[in-house]
């Protein structure tokens, strides 16, 4: 524990002295800062001659002596953050030197030409110059030999460092194959559901686009269906206003031409001279006879404006609609086999039927009429004779065109005399 407790302070001081000597390097040279180091008003670090290369290059038109630039002001911008820097006349020697930096190298270079400590060999800390050489099989740790001899561990069972080594490295190694190959397996798994998570969203959109497809399906049938239906609702309202129409202007003709006869027979009644009014009132007399025994008042039949057979009763449907769900495998199966056992038991319904008529008609066939009939002739019989419907309605409904086949549902007019 003790040579563990060493070894990890040996490597965060090495780690520290690491990351100190990248705050210690130049941006521009890329090496350690080299004395004197200035400061910039940005508070970045730079080497005094990289400063003064880095001026030279931002402002070659400055005249040079001897490498240095004696023309004072002018500016650059830092490596590091592209602030500008603007000088003073004391150009490059007017920025400050950063005293503290300069200290730190200094005991950076103390401390890494300093001899490194010896750590391979880690060392007892009971028993000072003493190396841990054994472990301790009870104890579980390494020691030296002389705590197996008089120290904390004489009487625990020891072995040598190496066998102990080659065992746990081996371990180690055998768990280490383990994870890498369990990993292996996590990762093809984890592969195995992305994959199956895409199919899941392929699926579920195909699905979707199915669903969607087949209720837009029924839309446009409910949609073709409701157009047809509202147009023979409007053809009938045209052919009753129409004919009401009509009705109106006769009447309307005849209130004019009664009118008129009215008000030539009141004129006429003025008449003074009596041979005069003889003479007239015969042939006035004929078109008021005639006026009145040319009409007949034409009346509507009771509850002609009624549109009651129009009616839709759609509960039938609409039961229907809200019972659409998804069907599974096993129920289709189910309903198979349902089917196939009806089919069977309608072939020996079938086949009792064909003996019992075989009997009849041995037995004899005159008896009565209808009980020769073969059940082929009885269908035909009820085909071309159906019971007739009572009728109530004032006015039957006019045909529909023939309904478009739809998967789901079906619209049908019901008529108070029917439904």
């Amino acid at each position: 524990m003790s040579a563990s407790l060493n070894y990890k302070s040996f490597s965060k001081e090495q780690q520290t002295m690491d990351n100190l000597e990248k705050q210690l390097i130049c941006p521009i040279c890329l090496e350690m800062f080299t004395k004197p180091v200035v400061i910039l008003p940005c508070q970045h670090n730079l080497c005094r001659k990289c400063a003064s290369d880095i001026f030279q290059a931002s402002n070659p038109y400055l005249p040079t002596r001897g490498g240095t630039t004696v023309a004072s002001g002018g500016r650059f911008r830092c490596p590091s953050c592209r602030h500008e820097v603007v000088l003073d006349r004391h150009g490059i020697y007017g920025l400050q030197r950063n005293l503290l930096v300069e200290n730190i190298i200094d005991i950076y270079k103390q401390e890494s030409t300093r001899p490194e400590k010896k750590s391979d060999q880690p060392m007892c800390e009971e028993h000072e110059e003493e190396r841990i050489n054994i472990y301790c099989l009870n104890c579980e740790v390494p020691t030296c030999s002389l705590c197996k001899v008089f120290g904390a561990h004489k009487d625990c069972q020891v072995a040598p460092l190496t066998h102990v080594f080659q065992r746990q490295k081996s371990e180690l190694s055998d768990g280490i194959a383990v994870l890498v190959g369990s990993n292996d397996r996590v990762q093809g798994v984890i592969s195995q559901l992305e994959d199956t998570c895409k199919t899941i969203e392929e699926c579920c959109r195909k699905q979707k686009q199915e669903l969607c497809e087949k209720f837009d399906y029924l839309y446009g049938i409910l949609e073709e269906r409701k157009n047809e239906m509202t147009r023979v609702i409007t053809r009938t309202q045209e052919e009753k206003l129409e004919h009401v129409r009509a009705l109106i202007k006769k009447y309307s003709e005849h209130l004019e031409n009664v009118s008129k006869l009215v008000e030539s027979g009141i004129q006429f009644m003025d008449e003074p001279e009596m041979a005069v009014f003889l003479q007239n009132a015969k042939t006035l007399l004929q078109k008021i006879s005639e006026a009145s025994k040319a009409f007949q008042m034409e009346k509507i039949e009771h509850g002609y404006e009624n549109m009651n057979h129009f009616t839709v009763n759609l509960n039938r449907e609409e039961k229907i609609i809200r019972e659409i769900d998804f069907y599974r495998e096993d129920e289709e199966e189910e309903e198979e086999e349902e089917e196939g056992e009806g089919e069977r038991e309608g072939e020996e319904v079938v086949e009792v039927e064909r003996v019992e008529n075989v009997g009849t008609e041995s037995s004899g066939a005159d008896e009565s009429p209808g009980k020769g009939l073969q059940p082929s002739q009885l269908a035909s019989e009820l085909q071309a004779a159906p019971e007739p419907l009572p009728v109530s309605s004032p006015e039957p409904p006019p045909a529909l065109p023939p309904a478009v086949e739809a998967p789901v549902t079906q619209v049908f007019i019901c008529s108070s005399t029917i439904c």
